[in-house]
């Protein structure tokens, strides 16, 4: 019974450390690279947040198009005349591809969410956003904007032809889509850390390691500009 308690009393330690640390990390700073320059208007962004994840809420301006028309090769409709946004997100394999809602999750892919798993990009389009909605609003410059849709596509594996590389996963509706990542996804390099480097890629002040939620939202309201309205 002493050993069960002792073991129980040192995992909630380490969450609480692995929390606190979390909160830190969103705090600090982290290493960015500039943004050249370009000409151009800014353009407002959007983030959108689960119980466990952030995902990008891209416009679907001729720039954004251009950067993602490989993906419609295998039917994602980025082209679709009602599309409006793209909503992306990085995460791990088996949790992503295999979870439709929390009451599908299993062991094995809760244990590999924390102990190493492939990373996927799951990409969707949807129309207009519903009038209300409040998602975070990031407003970047021409250069900084570039510079992310850049870092994103990046993170794309692709094959021989240079051609994303899809996967044969439902998605979790009609119109999203799977796509193999660069890197591993596990309890330190999360769904959410993905999000602050591409920010910081794109040359915005973000924290260092935010692998919660939480971290994303206090980075966000410790760097972030807010767009305008």
């Amino acid at each position: 019974m002493r050993l069960i308690r002792n073991v129980l009393l040192a995992l909630v330690a380490l969450l609480a450390a692995y929390l606190l640390a979390a909160i830190a990390g969103a705090l600090i700073p982290g290493p960015m690279q500039e943004a050249p320059e370009r000409p151009g208007p800014p353009v407002t962004i959007h983030l959108v947040s689960g119980p466990i994840h952030y995902d990008f809420v891209l416009p679907l301006t001729p720039e954004t198009r251009a950067a993602f028309v490989p993906l419609a090769d295998h039917g994602l409709p980025v082209d679709a005349a009602g599309a409006r946004w793209l909503i992306i997100g990085w995460g791990a394999q088996e949790f992503y591809t295999t979870t439709g809602s929390y009451a599908d999750l299993s062991l094995t892919a809760i244990w590999r969410s924390f102990t190493g798993d492939a990373s996927v990009l799951r990409a969707d389009v949807i129309g207009p956003l519903r009038e209300g909605l409040d998602l975070p609003a990031l407003t970047l410059t021409a250069g900084q904007y570039t510079r992310l849709l850049a870092a994103i596509s990046g993170s794309f594996r692709r094959d021989d032809t240079g051609a994303p590389i899809p996967l044969d996963a439902a998605g979790f509706g009609s119109t999203d889509r799977f796509f193999a990542s660069h890197g591993r996804f596990d309890i330190l390099r999360t769904c959410n850390t993905w999000v602050a480097a591409m920010l910081r890629a794109a040359g915005l002040r973000f924290g260092a390691w935010t692998p919660t939620p939480y971290a994303v939202t206090l980075s966000l309201a410790r760097f972030a500009p807010a767009a305008p309205g």
